[in-house]
């Protein structure tokens, strides 16, 4: 069973106009990835915005009918009031369905706040965290959805594939090019690691080639770009799945796999883990 993704690489407009600018934009790629037979699209962290709590909109209903017209899956970024009277914003990502309707969303947990949001560079908002870790399941397919630099985080992607999430997203909102290297290998540890399908893409600034967009499964990198736009990959998931109900007993000279399979299940003790849960630093 193959499955396509549209990872986006997003020419991202803030200022004067932002939203006009930035939904006309996130339209345009929509259909480019539906024309391309991509079944699912995916935005960077923010896009198409708001980015800061002096303009906030929502892109969520015309996100909706575009994804309800285009008959596709999407993933894309908004801020989210926390309600109950107190100041601040989730910065989410919503999984809106072939039919126009929202199917579930992320609220990006980790770090705690105030961390860069507040009066940033390019975002200046109160964030909030969100305390949830949602599978989603989209047809005959689990994911997962995480934000940026949540790479960093093991623990968040193992949590996603032990609930059964097949493709994690990790959308980013601007990188560091000092940090591409480990940050790449992060994506491609979450995929190794977890038997998984990674992938990230981020916004970009002008068409410079300064993107980061990367998909990985569990036996190698599969695609890597620098470029704007639209980005298919093909994920082969009846590989995968196969990777992740094989284990590495009986094999030993030929070995018909280049990953470590088992992952998820001979290559865990939690019983050994309780430090990990019990530290609070």
């Amino acid at each position: 069973m193959e499955f396509k993704i549209a990872m986006v690489q997003a020419l991202t407009h803030l200022g004067p106009d932002e939203e006009e600018i930035n939904i006309a934009r996130a339209e345009a790629y929509i259909d480019e990835a539906a024309d391309k037979g991509a079944r699912l699209v995916c935005f960077p962290e923010s896009f198409p915005g708001p980015w800061r709590d002096d303009n906030i909109y929502s892109p969520l209903e015309k996100m909706k009918a575009k994804a309800a017209q285009r008959k596709i899956y999407l993933i894309c970024g908004d801020l989210e009031p926390v309600g109950d009277d107190e100041n601040g914003f989730y910065n989410i990502f919503w999984l809106i369905g072939p039919d126009g309707e929202v199917v579930g969303k992320y609220r990006r947990t980790t770090p705690l706040g105030p961390w860069i949001y507040k009066g940033g560079k390019y975002w200046d908002f109160n964030y909030k965290t969100g305390d949830e870790l949602p599978v989603f399941d989209i047809g005959d397919v689990k994911i997962g959805i995480l934000m940026c630099s949540e790479s960093y985080c093991t623990e968040l992607g193992r949590a996603l594939a032990l609930q059964g999430a097949e493709i994690i997203f990790y959308p980013a909102g601007v990188t560091r090019k000092a940090m591409w290297e480990t940050w790449s290998t992060l994506i491609k540890a979450r995929a190794f690691e977890n038997n998984a399908f990674t992938a990230v893409s981020k916004n970009m600034f002008g068409d410079a080639g300064d993107g980061f967009c990367i998909v990985a499964g569990p036996e190698g990198t599969l695609y890597e770009s620098q470029e704007p736009g639209v980005h298919i990959v093909t994920l082969d998931l009846a590989r995968m799945r196969w990777l992740r109900s094989t284990t590495e007993d009986g094999f030993h000279e030929i070995l018909p796999y280049n990953a470590k399979p088992g992952a998820l299940t001979q290559f865990r003790r939690p019983e050994l883990f309780e430090k990990i849960l019990a530290s609070k630093k």
